[in-house]
């Protein structure tokens, strides 16, 4: 199968972007796709998403929900170190998640590594 890349820029005010990258990166990883997440800037909000119903995208579906889903999978999740200290956020965003921060380079090599990146 392939390596897809999905890197979640926007921030969570864009409900239908970050519900979708999160949608596609569930749906990519049943089909048995190695998937790799990557937040950064204002994405690394997404996990700051607390409860059902905060955050719903029109037909991409429920933030929380999608991130409870991603708990059970082995997507690889990335988060900019950089951009959620920016932000006030330090380890415990990255709580009960597979997840760990990174640096731009980074994401540069799971890009180069991928065989399709999706941005949103």
């Amino acid at each position: 199968m392939s390596k897809v890349l999905i890197h979640i820029h926007s921030d969570v005010e864009f409900k239908n972007k970050v519900t979708l990258g999160l949608m596609v990166a569930l749906t990519a990883e049943k089909k048995g796709h190695d998937v790799t997440l990557f937040l950064a800037a204002d994405g690394v909000h997404v996990l700051n998403c607390k409860s059902a119903g905060e955050i719903v995208g029109q037909g991409t579906g429920d933030l929380h929900e999608h991130l409870e889903n991603l708990k059970n999978t082995n997507v690889t999740i990335f988060v900019s170190g950089m951009s959620a200290k920016a932000r006030g956020y330090d380890e415990s965003l990255l709580d009960g998640y597979k997840a760990e921060f990174a640096l731009p380079d980074r994401l540069v090599e799971e890009s180069i590594k991928s065989d399709s990146v999706l941005c949103y």
